[in-house]
């Protein structure tokens, strides 16, 4: 049954998971656009942009896959919200942060697990990849 004091219970532990994704998507989307007014996202996404044109994503994208696959997706988040990006980019991206992302700490634990952690990592890129070659391709 539901009582007051299970509905304060939730309600405290959802603003205290909203201060925890806050203190993470908040000072990168921060950090994002005040990086866009710097020659250097133009020259991340310069670099990036032959390669994400095969996922059909952007060459900003890149960024918040890099952001997605080496700290979380609470980061990458952050990333994509500052991003111009249409709801294909925006499927394909969040396919590709599916199954990829937070790299080091899950193959880390891969690791622990005695599975090798450069297999599990590099597959999981890999994977992500094709996904998004196939998904740009069917949308």
């Amino acid at each position: 049954m539901v009582t007051f004091d299970t509905f304060k219970r939730g309600f405290y532990k959802g603003l205290s998971t909203t201060w925890l994704l806050s203190k993470v998507v908040v000072p990168i989307y921060v950090a994002v656009s005040l990086l866009s007014f710097t020659p250097l996202l133009k020259q991340i996404s310069d670099f990036c942009s032959p390669f994400m044109k095969y996922v059909g994503l952007p060459g900003e994208a890149s960024l918040a896959l890099v952001v997605g696959n080496v700290l979380n997706i609470y980061g990458a988040l952050g990333v994509m919200s500052s991003l111009p990006l249409n709801s294909k980019e925006i499927n394909i991206m969040a396919l590709m942060l599916l199954l990829s992302h937070s790299l080091i700490v899950e193959s880390a634990v891969a690791g622990k697990c005695g599975i090798n952690p450069w297999f599990v990592g590099l597959s999981r890129i890999l994977l992500a990849i094709i996904a998004g070659i196939v998904v740009n391709i069917l949308l």
